[in-house]
C-alpha cells in the first residue's frame, strides 16, 4: 500500500478518506465496556496460579538471581 502524505491532499480527498474510514468503523461489532471489563477480570483471575508476578519465580528457575557476591581483597 503506498504511503499517502495527507498534507498534499485536497479537502475533498481528506473528506472522502474520512468517510471511507467511518464506513469501515460502523461495521465493527461493539460490546459494552462493563461486559468487556468483567471478561478481562475473569481471564486475569483465572491465570493467577501460573502468573510469576503474583506467585513469584522459584529460585532454581530464576535466570536473574545473584550468582555470587563480589569479593575485594
Amino acid at each position: 500500500m503506498p504511503v499517502i502524505n495527507v498534507e498534499d491532499l485536497t479537502d475533498l480527498d481528506k473528506a472522502k478518506m474520512e468517510v471511507a474510514q467511518l464506513k469501515l468503523e460502523v461495521k465493527l461489532e461493539r460490546a459494552k465496556t462493563s461486559k468487556c471489563c468483567e471478561e478481562v477480570m475473569e481471564y486475569i483471575q483465572s491465570g493467577t496460579d501460573e502468573d510469576p508476578l503474583v506467585k513469584g519465580i522459584p529460585e532454581e528457575k530464576n535466570p536473574f538471581k545473584e550468582k555470587g557476591g563480589c569479593v575485594i581483597c
